[in-house]
């Protein structure tokens, strides 16, 4: 408990309040809340451009025990708007952390409450599904928070990737590597490309809003359209150097907000998530084996599936085992297929990494 003398109010749209008391830095803060139910992995969690413009609710009951590490991260800074938790802690064992968890949040700026009881928090969640709430640690009245929180906008329709985006372009690996992939930054993991490199690519990752001939001057084999926040739908941009890199007919894979523009870019729409999918053990079946897999999720926004089912050029080849939503496609005659998850599970298991493989070895042949 970093400030246990200062209250904190959490209010959320529906008029529900919360009291708790003032972690990490202070002040006032808003967003979409959400919540992530995994027990580990907070620091990278937090750093995940795709939790852009959000309030993050932290299920497990303890959080910060083992503090934080400068390697721990999937970018440069905390992305989240806030965070909620029931005990978030000061105190932390691992030996080889950098610091505290409030003294991290403090750095960033992040405004943060605990003593919420956040498992009826996210059982009111999942029943009234995902809303904007205001946090603050600086203003006690509920009438003035409520005021702040009516001018927060909704997460539909927000274009958020570019906030996020790589400002320059970048490389990453052996130059000599016998591949080269070009990343469409729309808020990319750190770890995702990692997982790239560490199979041989060398990588050069693009601003969002990159026009694919420029791109193309880094003369890629292949194509990664990343993972990122907000509501796919306003990226017209994004949409349309999608579209030519499927006419182009070179190898593209995406992942999340990247599942959601290939949909896009193939006339099938997406849509806004009751509360989403966000922890590290959704059950999800592959079509094509028939094998089923354990995966790390971060999304609000979905691709519909009725709209998948009726493109005859589209083929689903992943299916969340909970709700049956659609999680991975791939368009029939290109070399071009998306998952909705997050392969490179950090947090997370990696059972999904045998993706990268199959992208690169699609690579690989199509190169040959």
């Amino acid at each position: 408990m970093s400030n246990p003398s200062i209250p904190a109010v959490l209010l959320l749209a529906d008029g529900t309040v919360h009291q708790g008391q003032a972690f990490g830095a202070i002040g006032t803060s808003t967003g979409e809340i959400c919540f992530n139910t995994g027990m580990t992995g907070y620091q990278e969690v937090f750093t995940d451009p795709s939790y852009f413009g959000q309030i993050l609710i932290m299920n497990n009951a303890h959080i910060g025990n083992y503090g934080v590490k400068d390697a721990d991260v999937e970018s440069g800074s905390v992305k989240i708007n806030g965070l909620i938790g029931r005990n978030l802690e000061d105190q932390y064992s691992r030996k080889m952390a950098n610091g505290s968890l409030s003294e991290y949040l403090k750095a960033n700026k992040v405004v943060a409450i605990e003593g919420v009881d956040t498992r009826a928090l996210v059982a009111h969640i999942r029943t009234k599904g995902a809303m904007n709430c205001i946090i603050s640690s600086g203003i006690t009245d509920i009438d003035v928070l409520k005021k702040k929180l009516a001018e927060t906008p909704e997460m539909a329709g927000l274009e958020l990737a570019s906030k996020v985006s790589t400002e320059s372009s970048y490389e990453l690996g052996d130059k000599h590597a016998e591949l080269r992939i070009a990343v469409l930054d729309y808020g990319v993991k750190r770890n995702i490309l990692q997982c790239m490199v560490d199979r041989g690519a060398y990588l050069k990752v693009f601003p969002a809003k990159t026009p694919l001939d420029e791109i193309n001057k880094f003369a890629p084999h292949g194509y990664f359209i990343s993972n990122g926040p907000g509501d796919p739908a306003p990226m017209d941009y994004a949409v349309a150097t999608v579209k030519q890199i499927i006419e182009e007919g070179k190898p593209l894979f995406g992942i999340c907000l990247g599942h959601q523009l290939l949909a896009l870019a193939n006339g099938i729409s997406t849509f806004k998530m009751h509360h989403g999918h966000r922890g590290l053990n959704h059950p999800v079946k592959n079509m094509i084996t028939g094998l089923s897999e354990i995966t790390t999720q971060n999304h609000g926004f979905g691709v519909d599936p009725e709209a998948v089912r009726k493109a005859d050029h589209i083929e689903i080849t992943h299916v969340n085992l909970n709700d049956q939503s659609i999680e991975g496609i791939r368009v029939k005659g290109k070399p071009a297929f998306s998952v909705q998850y997050h392969p490179e599970a950090t947090p997370g298991p990696h059972d999904s990494r045998y993706l990268f493989d199959q992208f690169l070895e699609m690579v690989r042949e199509h190169k040959g």
